[in-house]
């Protein structure tokens, strides 16, 4: 019989909907319950694509006698991490501080009052390795709470006091540096704090760099994409022509290069997996998560412009089209992700493989012999039988054995014993020289091959996909879409980029928008879900508008991006320390209020605020202080500028100065703020008819070189320049000269003659 996770709509939540443990999500009715029966809590955090958290399910929540002692001794909850990355990131914190590493599946133990008092991640289901076994853990548990109950709640409470204690005092200046009356420290001490903190960031990463593989560290190695982009922006700042110009973006370039060489991209159907479990990417964790394509195609998006190098531009079409094909809802939203694991039929020969379990049966139906990477590796054999002639040149140019490619120091449980995976194993060159092809015959016949591979590998049984569409997850994509249209040049393929971050802008606003209120909602899937937006779901949608805007010109996506910020200052600040916390007040089911200060896979809410509050402010800031332009009733009415949106940025970096000079390393996007909080504001305004050819070409030069940054405006008509002038008085009389599209230039409001040559405005752009 289903237990009550059978009402929601999670992915997640569903797979364990017919668990013999009585699972209820996170909410009143579980907390009363833990109440009223005076039980611990015993709280299990994972998401749908998540493979160690499969592993512990088939083998703990589906035994019976497991789910016996859970049900008798405790009060299960489940949460879905990413429907609720406010509880997952509360006791994800209190799992690292103490025992010193965090995964999925998260496991703790809380008093009623939701208090951690135990826990850690994947436990087994006996002992192993010197880890206790899963019935023991909860068996200990119960006869501590039975005996020394007291014991274990004053633990709960030393922790939650320990924790907020940590993170009020590792907030703001190291040593109290001296501000202006505004609270905001002088622009000159800020400059000494944030050369330093790039050159010791720089420096983290130069010393930790595999020159010889790529990446950052070890083994496992994660497509950390701030890292990379704080890079480029290094080689931007220096230029290319200086030495650390070129080393920044060398490191950069070359990581983006060994990753897509490597078995963590996906070279038959495009985008990247998770992670690679060894130091070369070339065994990955296979699923597939939409903030990783986002950022990976971000990335290469940067390095195209850095170093003019087309592979990076295909690189980045390549996730493009992934995303479009197998990632993309029909009315225009992105799916979250594709899991690693998927059915594997005992017998790896070739024909009817897959004939056992119908295409039908693959994708979010769990049937048996399920196997991380099933979908994706390969037999020699299988490529021979389909390939044919062309199996020669992709089994030497991927490293494919008849045997398997994957060694046993990276397969240590053996999952891939016979198996191959595909990864470049020498250049195209190589590959063509060695069968007697020119470059070009061998890449024809290679990119056909693939197709071909991909047909076929599309009739296996899928691995899940988790059909949630997250708030922030799709504001990053249309950030790298809009992008895309940018740097990808004109045309059908760019405008085409522009459509897909359009639609999933307008499908965010019909569907996880509450107008009335100013309020967005975290995730949909068959409905809007009930949990309103994070902080992080606010400020990566108002990044992909400004993206957004600056791709389009259509000013609708500014005005939506500034509602919005007013939303988010409203709901997250922290007026006492600067900065947003993770979650909304209010919430009594949060015992505790964080700030991200860390950006790892996903950037921190609070770097990529920061950013945008400092590109609002590039706009905006003419505004007289206090004023309270743009509000129309709900929680963005409430908000005024009584700080502007620089001076309020600026506080935001004050916040988490202790983090980015001390380690600027763990806060990589934030130093690309603190770049943009020291520069002059500078702009380029566009007056004509975006659709217009004369208009586009100008458009196009803001994109050829990397640079400084700059705010891009475009007034196009009467209904945007009105609403531009009542924010920036000075945009007022930017109109097209002698009837043709024309660029002002302008630096701390001060503008240049204007220009309607594409030559000339690059010569203003790159004098």
């Amino acid at each position: 019989m289903p237990n009550a996770l059978a009402h929601e709509k999670s992915p997640y939540l569903l797979q364990h909907a017919e668990n013999p443990v009585d699972w209820e999500p996170w909410g009143e009715a579980a907390f009363a319950r833990a109440r009223a029966e005076q039980k611990p809590i015993f709280l299990s955090i994972g998401y749908a694509t998540c493979h160690w958290c499969h592993v512990m399910a088939h083998e703990s929540f589906e035994d019976a006698e497991i789910a016996a002692l859970l049900n008798e001794h405790f009060v299960p909850i489940k949460v879905d991490r990413e429907e609720r990355p406010d509880v997952d990131r509360v006791y994800m914190t209190y799992v690292q501080a103490t025992t010193g590493h965090g995964g999925w599946p998260l496991s703790a133990w809380l008093t009623p009052e939701l208090k951690p008092f135990y826990g850690g991640t994947y436990f087994p289901p006996e002992e192993r390795h010197g880890r206790p076994g899963f019935p023991a853990i909860l068996q200990t548990i119960a006869r501590g709470w039975r005996e020394e109950r007291e014991k274990l709640v004053d633990e709960g409470e030393r922790v939650v006091a320990f924790l907020r204690h940590k993170e009020a005092g590792g907030r703001g200046p190291k040593d109290g540096g001296r501000k202006t009356e505004d609270g905001v420290q002088g622009g000159e001490e800020l400059h000494d704090l944030a050369g330093e903190a790039f050159e010791k960031g720089f420096r983290h990463f130069y010393d930790s760099f595999d020159a010889e593989r790529g990446g950052f560290g070890g083994a496992p190695k994660f497509p950390r994409a701030s890292s990379l982009s704080f890079l480029f922006r290094c080689a931007a700042l220096q230029g290319l022509d200086s030495a650390p110009g070129a080393e920044a973006a060398k490191m950069a370039g070359f990581t983006l290069q060994k990753m897509a060489q490597g078995g963590i991209h996906d070279h038959v159907g495009g985008g990247f997996h998770r992670y690679s479990v060894d130091g070369a990417w070339f065994v990955p964790h296979f699923e597939k998560m939409l903030y990783d394509q986002a950022q990976i195609a971000l990335n290469a998006l940067e390095a195209r412009v850095a170093t003019g190098d087309e592979r990076y531009a295909w690189l980045a079409r390549d996730i493009f089209n992934y995303v479009a094909r197998d990632l993309t809802h029909p009315e225009g939203g992105f799916f979250s992700a594709e899991d690693a694991d998927s059915p594997r039929p005992a017998n790896p020969s070739v024909e009817g493989r897959f004939d056992r379990l119908t295409a039908g049966e693959g994708r979010g139906v769990h049937v048996a012999e399920q196997a991380e990477g099933a979908f994706y590796v390969w037999t020699q054999a299988e490529i021979m039988a389909v390939l044919g002639a062309d199996a020669p040149l992709v089994c030497a140019h991927f490293g494919v054995t008849e045997n398997g490619n994957v060694l046993a120091e990276a397969d240590p449980h053996g999952e891939f014993t016979g198996w191959n995976i595909l990864a470049q194993r020498q250049t195209l060159t190589a590959s063509a020289r060695a069968l007697g092809l020119t470059a070009e015959q061998a890449n024809d016949r290679l990119v056909a091959a693939l197709e071909k591979l991909r047909v076929v590998r599309s009739r296996r049984p899928r691995p899940l996909l988790d059909d949630k569409i997250i708030t922030a997850w799709n504001g990053l994509m249309i950030s790298a879409l809009a992008r895309g249209h940018q740097v990808l040049g004109g045309g059908g393929e760019a405008d085409r980029l522009l459509q897909a971050a359009t639609r999933a802008a307008e499908f965010l606003q019909r569907e996880l928008y509450d107008s009335a209120r100013g309020v967005l909602y975290r995730s949909y899937r068959e409905g809007r879900g009930a949990v309103e937006g994070f902080a992080e779901d606010y400020a990566c949608l108002i990044q992909g508008l400004l993206d957004l805007y600056e791709a389009s010109f259509d000013f609708r996506w500014l005005q939506w991006a500034e509602r919005l910020q007013q939303t988010m200052d409203a709901v997250f600040w922290d007026d006492a320390r600067g900065g947003w916390f993770n979650s909304a007040a209010g919430d009594a089911s949060i015992v505790l209020r964080l700030k991200e200060d860390y950006d790892g896979a996903e950037p921190a809410p609070s770097s990529v605020g920061t950013m945008n509050l400092l590109r609002l402010g590039t706009v905006f800031d003419r505004v007289a202080a206090g004023s309270t332009v743009g509000q129309s009733g709900g929680l963005a009415g409430q908000v005024s500028n009584q700080a502007s949106y620089r001076e309020r940025g600026r506080q935001a970096l004050l916040a988490f100065q202790g983090q980015w000079s001390g380690a600027p390393q763990a806060m990589p996007q934030m130093l690309c703020a603190l770049e943009l909080a020291l520069e002059s504001p500078r702009h380029v305004v566009l007056a004509g008819d975006p659709a217009a050819a004369d208009f586009r070409a100008l458009a196009a030069v803001l994109h050829e070189k990397a640079g400084p940054h700059r705010a891009i405006l475009a007034v196009t008509g009467d209904a945007d320049r009105q609403w531009l002038a009542a924010r920036a008085p000075w945009l007022a009389e930017m109109r097209p000269q002698s009837g043709r599209a024309t660029a002002y230039v302008c630096e701390e409001f001060s503008c240049q003659a204007p220009v309607t040559a594409p030559a000339e405005l690059r010569s203003l752009l790159h004098h």
